[in-house]
């Protein structure tokens, strides 16, 4: 699992210890994410399956997407498809994918890298490994979460976000023991490269065999701990999870995660995707591709990407001989 790592551990800035008033979070569930297949056929687990929206909110779905060895020619994508009201959040920890969409943003991410798309009023995007990675096979391994947005930013103009994973914000545990890469938001102090509209903090964390860390945590924010290979427990009560599962907390001030003295073979350390955000509380109206207020709005959305009003297919990866490069 390489996503960004680094050589010396301890050159890096250290998350102090929360103060002694600080309240942990108590963990409120422990669920397992189902296996599926997605897009053209590759491999997820729904994270947040089982899960009330409203536990979620600002978040409405997480994939994680593989991890896979694929041969030659086995990977797999999702064909051309709308989005309209949310952003994606592409994040791949192994492999390599390549993005594009209708607005004029894309590119290819790999280890550690991340794609933020605001679909905003609508817009058609795709994602697919890579010509090399087709060619090659290789292991494949990544997350994509969808973050909600207000009623007020529903309608912004789409933008895309490429977050290097040298731009991720590098930290550690006083005691050395957890790599926490920050991609959005603030851990203390120390601010991750992600723009949202919506205030959140999405960070990868690698816990070692036995370390421990308290993350200091936004009491305005939700609190949600996702395995993505491992075992080990969360919460100041040591509950136990292991891949695949996702951690609910209540209310408090800090995050404890635990790594479990004796992994599996498979697995070196715990890997964690830990996310939280100011909840929205506003309706949700969820159909397909499009996250609205309204089934009004949902079914709307249906018709303007029926009418090609979310936008065109670029040219250069249209068919040959094609034209108009709407979507039916």
């Amino acid at each position: 699992m390489p996503a960004v790592t680094v050589t010396d551990i301890t050159s890096l800035a250290r998350i102090p210890e929360p103060a002694p008033e600080a309240v942990d979070r108590k963990v409120r569930s422990v669920t397992t994410g189902p296996q599926g297949f997605e897009g053209e056929g590759f491999p997820v687990r729904r994270a947040f399956a089982g899960i009330d929206l409203a536990d979620l909110d600002p978040f409405i779905h997480m994939d994680q997407m593989g991890e896979v060895d694929y041969g030659p020619g086995e990977p797999k994508g999702t064909p051309w498809h709308p989005h309209r009201g949310f952003e994606t959040v592409t994040y791949i920890i192994d492999g390599e994918f390549e993005h594009a969409d209708s607005h004029g943003g894309g590119g290819n991410i790999t280890n550690g890298d991340t794609q933020w798309m605001t679909a905003g009023g609508g817009v058609l995007h795709i994602e697919k490994p890579t010509e090399e990675l087709v060619r090659t096979g290789g292991v494949f391994h990544g997350v994509q979460l969808w973050v909600n947005l207000p009623r007020a930013q529903k309608w912004v103009e789409p933008r895309y976000q490429d977050l290097r994973g040298n731009q991720s914000v590098l930290l550690t545990s006083p005691d050395g023991g957890v790599l926490v890469r920050v991609i959005a938001g603030d851990v203390a102090g120390h601010q991750g490269p992600g723009s949202t509209y919506t205030p959140m903090a999405m960070l990868h964390a690698t816990v070692s065999p036995g370390a421990r860390v308290r993350l200091p945590w936004r009491p305005d924010f939700n609190a949600l701990v996702y395995v993505l290979a491992g075992d080990g427990t969360v919460g100041a009560e040591r509950r136990p999870i292991s891949t695949g599962q996702l951690a609910l907390f209540g209310p408090g001030d800090t995050i404890v995660l635990d790594g479990a003295g004796k992994q599996e073979s498979r697995y070196a350390e715990m890997e964690v995707v830990v996310l939280g955000g100011a909840p929205i509380r506003e309706p949700v109206a969820w159909g397909g591709p499009f996250v609205m207020n309204t089934r009004a709005e949902v079914l709307q959305a249906f018709e303007d990407h029926q009418a090609g009003r979310l936008g065109s297919i670029p040219a250069q990866y249209l068919p040959h001989g094609d034209i108009g490069g709407q979507m039916s």
